[in-house]
């Protein structure tokens, strides 16, 4: 007990220093582009601030900055009257703009533009980082292989649907090669690109177009999906081919006596192929009345194992523990980055798109984000570093848009003073932020009640299968 709580211990710890190192390091490398881009082009700064508010920890420097940390973990800022007057969210400046020099079109683009030109530079960062150690795929997301076609499925009401793939006719081997005239190569692509889907049909129907590779044949198969999970996404119902691998073998028990040893890839079962774990299951039951055959990839060799169990023996006492099969891709820096460029873009796209099934629900504020940056840091430095690369480059995309407030509507506010020859009014500007700043602040909230509602039914999640599996662990009679 005590060797299990020091581990999970410091799995929270290591997942917290790595949320502080990374998010924390987003925030701030996103400023640091706007405090290096003002100094160099002779801006005042007045303040360098990671969150907003009152702050925890405060420190003038000789030069004049007052940098802090904030208490309101909302992102940051660099206090700079001469360039805008942000005084609802930054807090007022102390200096007299008055008595400061004018600052150029030019030098205003540079410095708002630096903070997501930052963010991209430290992306790239990341990626090479990935690009050496590898990047880490589940091999049933790297697939698009139909291992499996659901008979049913659960609707947004819960209710068990005959599943739009098994009625539009998709069957088991079937590649997926595209979707609505999009190219697909991971399982993943795939959720993305049926989540983010407009198409309907004349009747009203939604309608995702699927490009099959059937043998030597390729099929465009419309299919109808329905809305289904906690999200509410579009779903059609297979199962994509994945890797077994064996995690652990309990010393003593069948599948120890067979010969099974961690890292084993079983690929087959009495000599039909097993393409995913329900499947292992359903090939595994025969080992209750009779001996069944392994077939093992082992080091690039291909092993045959015969796996038998006592006279009234249960199916724990196979002893055979799977893990996820990992796939490691090494796609370069540029790649990785222009991806989640692709991803982003195609989000914003969905919506705004008022066909799609997407809304505001579905995206994830800074409670959202930092839960999603604990998961997958308890899950290993590489998924850390890529979900890293992704909210830089949303980062960087989301404060260039041309709203009030971010990065991209004082560039469009200075670039409209250039066109017509002389500064917008200050009243007008001050009054297009001030209800921005409410509107930003209020999808924050909105969306962080959905956050709060994910994280609550993680959780519960958890706890149920936590339960389940001690009651299933406990012995006989207790």
């Amino acid at each position: 007990m005590s060797s299990d709580l020091l581990q999970t211990l410091a799995s929270n710890l290591w997942a917290v220093f790595l949320v502080v190192l990374l998010f924390g390091g987003s925030i701030f490398v996103h400023e640091l582009g706007h405090f290096l881009a003002a100094r160099r082009r002779g801006v005042h700064v007045e303040r360098f601030s990671i969150g907003f508010g009152p702050p925890i920890w405060s420190y003038r420097g000789r030069d004049g900055v007052d940098y802090r940390v904030s208490w309101i973990p909302l992102g940051g800022y660099v206090l700079l009257p001469q360039l805008a007057d942000l005084g609802a969210i930054e807090g007022e400046s102390e200096a007299d703009v008055s008595k400061l020099p004018p600052i150029s079109y030019l030098t205003k683009m540079i410095v708002f533009v630096a903070g997501a030109a930052f963010n991209i530079l430290f992306a790239l960062a990341l990626a090479c980082i990935v690009w050496v150690i590898g990047q880490p795929v589940a091999s049933e997301l790297s697939s698009t292989t139909v291992a499996e076609v659901l008979p049913t499925l659960k609707n947004a009401d819960g209710k068990d649907v005959p599943s739009p793939a098994s009625k539009a006719g998709l069957k088991p081997g079937d590649v997926i090669v595209g979707i609505d005239g999009e190219p697909v190569a991971t399982f993943n692509d795939i959720v993305e690109h049926l989540a983010l889907s407009s198409g309907w049909t004349s009747s009203g129907e939604r309608e995702t177009v699927f490009r099959i590779r059937r043998g030597s044949e390729t099929i465009d198969l419309p299919i109808r999906p329905i809305l289904g999970g906690n999200e509410k996404f579009r779903m059609i119902g297979f199962v994509p081919v994945a890797k077994i691998v064996v995690g652990r073998v309990t010393p003593g028990l069948a599948a120890d006596r067979a010969g099974l040893r961690a890292d084993d890839q079983i690929v087959a079962i009495d000599g039909k192929p097993v393409l995913t774990r329900p499947q292992l299951g359903d090939a595994l039951r025969p080992v209750l009345s009779r001996p069944v055959k392994i077939g093992v990839l082992r080091a690039e060799q291909n092993l045959t194992l015969l796996l038998e169990l006592p006279k009234d023996a249960k199916v724990s006492a196979i002893g055979l523990a799977l893990r996820d099969g990992i796939i490691y891709a090494h796609p370069t820096p540029f790649a990785q980055v222009g991806d989640c460029i692709v991803k982003t873009f195609r989000t914003l796209g969905a919506l705004l798109n008022p066909r799609s099934d997407i809304g505001l629900s579905h995206l994830s504020g800074p409670i959202g984000i930092i839960s999603n940056f604990v998961d997958v840091s308890r899950a290993g430095l590489p998924f850390a570093l890529w979900f890293t690369i992704l909210v830089n480059v949303n980062l960087a995309i989301f404060n260039l848009l041309p709203i009030p407030v971010l990065d991209g509507g004082q560039m469009l506010f200075a670039t409209i003073g250039r066109l017509r020859g002389r500064p917008l009014p200050v009243s007008f500007i001050t009054t297009a932020q001030s209800v921005f700043v409410v509107l930003l602040f209020s999808m924050v909230l909105y969306v962080s009640v959905f956050d709060v509602r994910r994280i609550a039914r993680d959780v519960k999640a958890d706890r149920a299968a936590e339960s389940a599996a001690k009651a299933e662990a406990a012995p006989p009679g207790k």
